[in-house]
């Protein structure tokens, strides 16, 4: 029997209860789930590549599932994949914004491998509104992230809000 083997890629910068809903139901439909976290210096991450992977890390470790493993890439997506004979990318939509950008880049995707397929997972309903994004911006302004992330990844946000702020002072 064929091990079916999945990719959930992200940047997670950081991570939220929204992407750690996608690792949960995700990794029930797959037999193993690969967690890719990249690089992408266009969205100004506020941790480093290790950081993210070792916060993916931890937060995975906690849900208990078996067998969801981290791994960090830099390369195209489908590249990224096939090289961890994965059949399956799975990717979770907020919203109709963002299944038009995910509808663009899944036809690009089919064209440079037809053989991973895409998979989406709509967010939970109370987690559809939590990016990333709006989470740091909320951090940098003072205003309170708990709602939209775990518990310690909230704690390392406000550091490295602080931290930044004494930087700039």
């Amino acid at each position: 029997m064929t091990t079916r083997i999945g990719v959930y890629p992200g940047t997670f910068d950081p991570i939220t209860l929204g992407h750690m809903d996608i690792i949960r139901r995700g990794a029930k439909l797959v037999d193993r789930l690969i967690i890719g976290v990249t690089t992408n210096a266009a969205k100004s991450p506020m941790f480093s590549d290790d950081e993210r992977m070792d916060m993916v890390r931890r937060e995975v470790a906690a849900i208990g599932h078996g067998d969801i493993e981290v791994v960090g890439f830099n390369s195209l997506l489908m590249d990224f994949a096939e090289a961890q004979g994965a059949s399956i990318v799975i990717r979770g939509i907020r919203g109709v914004t963002d299944f038009e950008y995910e509808y663009q880049l899944t036809g690009m995707n089919r064209q440079l491998n037809h053989h991973v397929e895409t998979v989406f997972l709509m967010a939970d309903v109370a987690l559809q509104p939590i990016a990333s994004r709006l989470v740091k911006e909320i951090a940098l302004y003072g205003g309170d992230i708990a709602k939209f992330v775990p518990p310690t990844i909230r704690d390392e946000v406000v550091a490295r809000v602080a931290e930044q702020g004494s930087r700039n002072r």
